[in-house]
């Protein structure tokens, strides 16, 4: 595949714009499924727990972490404007109950004043991350005392094997992953590695895997 189009590729996965937006946006939950749903089974969310994702996409699995308890509020939060108006769509229902809202923010500018949520989550979206010690430090903020973050990433050896992470693509392996989390205020409580399906790309079959961290605030 020609660099330029490699280049694209990268940028609409880092955000989503323009007329592919929407066509990233499925495509990213096909191939990132069962690491989702991974993920959003790792939270043992509970009644009343609200919940904050970072990175939502266009919303598909909020209705998979809002099953799992009665009365779970959730807020997702992206800096793909085509991504939270899709979310916004896809997501009415749930909007109109209150069980769901959207901002337009990155990640190192979480658009909320007092520590609100139980729960963080963000699935895939590290890699993309130019200062992650400021997004640590902002989901700290808005994480109550004993609130805990789930982050699911592919590993760095998983990643290297598609030929546009080489485009702005920060990678990490599983020890990278638990020193940035512990040397920035996270105490790890869980780790969770799965082998997942294998996935073709670009007529070439490559292995798939998934890593995801639970920690609390140290």
């Amino acid at each position: 595949m020609h660099e330029e189009a490699l280049k694209e590729i990268a940028r609409q996965l880092r955000q989503p714009h323009g007329e592919h937006a929407t066509e990233v946006g499925d495509r990213m939950n096909k191939g990132n499924q069962e690491m989702n749903l991974l993920a959003i089974n790792m939270l043992n969310a509970q009644a009343n727990d609200v919940i904050l994702e970072i990175g939502m996409g266009n919303g598909f699995f909020v209705k998979d972490i809002l099953a799992l308890a009665p009365a779970i509020h959730y807020i997702g939060c992206d800096f793909s404007e085509e991504m939270v108006k899709a979310a916004i769509t896809y997501n009415k229902e749930l909007i109109d109950n209150s069980q769901a809202k959207f901002f337009l923010a990155p990640a190192d500018q979480l658009p909320f004043e007092l520590p609100t949520f139980n729960k963080a989550l963000t699935v895939n979206t590290l890699y993309f991350w130019d200062n992650p010690i400021l997004v640590l430090d902002e989901i700290k903020r808005v994480l109550k005392p004993d609130g805990q973050f789930f982050i699911a990433i592919r590993p760095k050896e998983i990643m290297e094997q598609y030929p546009f992470t080489q485009y702005g693509f920060t990678m990490y392996n599983k020890a990278e992953l638990l020193t940035l989390l512990s040397e920035n205020g996270f105490k790890i409580i869980q780790i969770s590695e799965e082998q997942e399906p294998d996935q073709e790309i670009n007529g070439e079959t490559v292995k798939v895997a998934s890593l995801i961290v639970c920690a609390e605030r140290a």
